[in-house]
């Protein structure tokens, strides 16, 4: 029979904090440096900071006394699924489940120590799941990497609608954003309906303009929100994960809090006087210079005036996502317009050679 002293609690308290400041850091490093949220990454840092402060109240000499890695036993067992992490995702997920289950057991095997810190740290474990269930749902939204997203509009086409939808998902448009101001509620659904059917089969993303209750009910894939729309927080609050939520920004005020906000791509603009937008004014070079400077992997959308060859001057200056819309719409060949924008925002790299 095994026997057991009273002190034999501190080689789990010292297992589980090592765990959980592990597993913290790598939700940390996530926030950080995948997607550079500066919300999620001060949260899951403040918690890092907060663990390893609790845990320096508990008795260290006693905590390293215990620690025998080499008659632990679970350190010669490992499963394939501890392996394996097909994606970021997976790394998420496995060190969200490490923290909370560390944080659950320094709760339990504190408390022979201090009721005090196994209150501390139970409290921890539900801030825990406050951070990663928004962190979760971040890595599980699709990545969005569009190179153009064509602006649909009727009253801009100069062929008939489907004309223009169909000429721009041959000439390899990655999204279309169905903006109509005038349509009745069931017009717009049904509209939003049409080009998901012709757009969906062609792996194109279809996203409403301004109309979050449309998106949602047509089951598009995003939503995009202009200044004077609904706030971020109460989109994401509506719409979960169902939805990509684009907002339009046109200055850097506007871009932090909308990448603060979570958006999952941002409209940067104007970079050009446009017909669509006529009364704003062209400030989006320096706003696209501060994005690509600060946060060069939030997805973006440069807006305003764009024609294949300022897309092209853009996309040599690091720019990946342009919106277009009098280019292709008002073209006599919709199609051959798609197709040069589209090959603009891929820019030859100087000094390759094929063969």
């Amino acid at each position: 029979m095994a026997h057991f002293s009273g002190t034999d609690h501190f080689r789990i308290l010292d297992a589980a904090a090592n765990r959980g400041r592990e597993a913290f850091r790598v939700l940390e490093d996530a926030a950080r440096f995948i997607l550079e949220d500066p919300v999620l990454t001060e949260a899951a840092k403040r918690l890092r900071h907060e663990l390893v402060s609790t845990l320096k109240e508990l008795p260290q000499g006693a905590l390293l006394e215990h620690r025998s890695v080499s008659t632990d036993p679970g350190c010669t067992i490992s499963l394939e699924t501890e392996r394996a992490r097909p994606d970021a995702l997976a790394v998420v997920q496995a060190a969200a489940g490490r923290a909370t289950e560390a944080l659950r057991s320094l709760e339990e095997w504190s408390k022979p120590v201090s009721g005090v810190l196994s209150d501390r740290f139970e409290k921890m474990r539900y801030a825990t799941y406050e951070l990663t269930g928004p962190l979760i749902e971040r890595f599980q939204r699709p990545i969005v990497d569009w190179r153009v997203c064509l602006l649909l509009t009727e009253s801009s086409c100069r062929s008939s609608y489907d004309d223009v939808l169909v000429a721009a998902i041959r000439g390899g448009v990655d999204c279309i954003q169905i903006r109509e101001k005038t349509l009745t509620d069931a017009e717009l659904r049904d509209r939003v309906r049409h080009v998901i059917d012709h757009a969906g089969p062609a792996g194109v993303a279809v996203v409403v303009n301004d109309r979050i209750d449309v998106a949602l009910a047509t089951q598009a894939d995003g939503v995009h929100l202009g200044q004077n729309d609904l706030g971020l927080e109460d989109a994401r609050r509506i719409a979960g994960s169902r939805l990509l939520l684009g907002r339009t920004t046109h200055d850097s005020n506007e871009l932090e809090d909308a990448i603060a906000g979570g958006a999952d791509v941002v409209g940067v603009g104007a970079m050009f006087r446009s017909t669509t937008k006529s009364e704003v004014d062209p400030k989006g070079e320096a706003l696209l210079e501060h994005l690509l400077e600060h946060h060069s992997s939030q997805a973006h959308l440069a807006i305003g005036g764009l024609d294949a060859s300022r897309a092209r001057t853009l996309a040599e200056q690091g720019c990946r996502g342009i919106a277009v819309c009098a280019a292709v719409c008002g073209s006599i060949d919709p199609e051959a317009a798609m197709r040069e924008i589209v090959t603009a925002m891929q820019p030859e790299v100087p000094g390759v050679v094929e063969g």
